[in-house]
């Protein structure tokens, strides 16, 4: 794989642009050995959550790729039905093997966007994580925890692709100084067989989840697309090696449906 470029965030940290998530992975040998073959083939990403259950896996696959901790940038997430994020992330931390996170994310705001955020700080403040963010906020909720908090959001990892391209929220984001990073960018697969996407990757020689990954970090976007198949896993990958002519990134832009909303989800499930 051709070397990752990475995006800045707020607090001087930088996040690579390409991850892999592992998201309705298993925990066992599946979360296993995607991750373990994410990482020979090059990524240095890899997103996981606490309610993804998974979370042991990954520190498995970590230890035994023998890439260096350092070296990987590892992302978990508080599941917001507990109540203390400090404590959940020192049983991540655990169940990781590692001592430190480099970002950890609100999953979403259920009791509201400022409920988690003091123990978030706390996490960041005790060096338990090196970056703190949320995801699936709205701008409105942003807006919040910037007026309330004393540590700014790092990243909103939100749903995001052509199909979803939240221009509102986006914008809210940069405005801020606040990273959009997007997950589901093949819609979790419903996206790969539209006709127009697969007539950009006709014309551009590349296979239509490369052309919805590319159009991403184009965007300048950190991405986490999932699979567990080591094929898919290196062609999802290998998007760092040609460019979407500005026709094509239009014509992808035309895609949206959601009507460039500044929300984070069409419906909330919690």
């Amino acid at each position: 794989m051709t070397a990752q470029p990475t995006r800045q965030l707020s607090d001087g940290s930088s996040i690579p642009l390409l991850g892999l998530g592992v998201w309705q992975v298993p925990d066992g040998p599946q979360t296993v050995n995607a991750v373990r073959w994410a990482l020979e083939l090059g990524y240095r990403h890899i997103d996981t959550a606490q309610a993804y259950g998974n979370e042991e896996s990954v520190g498995q696959a970590l230890r035994e790729s023998g890439v260096a901790r350092d070296e990987v940038y590892i992302t978990t997430k508080f599941f917001p039905n507990a109540r203390d994020p400090l404590a959940e992330l020192e049983q991540s931390l655990k169940r990781l093997g590692v001592e430190q996170v480099d970002l950890y994310l609100v999953h979403w705001p259920k009791g509201g966007p400022l409920r988690a955020w003091a123990g978030m700080e706390q996490a960041k403040e005790r060096g338990l994580a090196r970056s703190v963010g949320v995801s699936n906020f709205s701008a409105a909720e942003l807006d919040q925890v910037l007026a309330s908090g004393s540590v700014r959001p790092a990243v909103n990892q939100v749903q995001f692709s052509a199909f979803e391209y939240r221009r509102g929220l986006l914008e809210a984001a940069e405005r801020h100084g606040i990273v959009l990073e997007a997950y589901s960018p093949l819609g979790t697969g419903r996206h790969l067989k539209d006709r127009r996407v697969t007539a950009v990757a006709e014309r551009t020689g590349r296979t239509p989840a490369q052309v919805l990954i590319r159009w991403c970090v184009q965007h300048g976007l950190p991405v986490i697309p999932k699979s567990t198949h080591r094929e898919r896993i290196a062609e999802n990958g290998s998007v760092f090696d040609f460019t979407l002519s500005d026709e094509d990134m239009a014509a992808l832009d035309a895609l949206d449906t959601t009507g460039g909303t500044d929300r984070a989800r069409a419906d909330k499930w919690w």
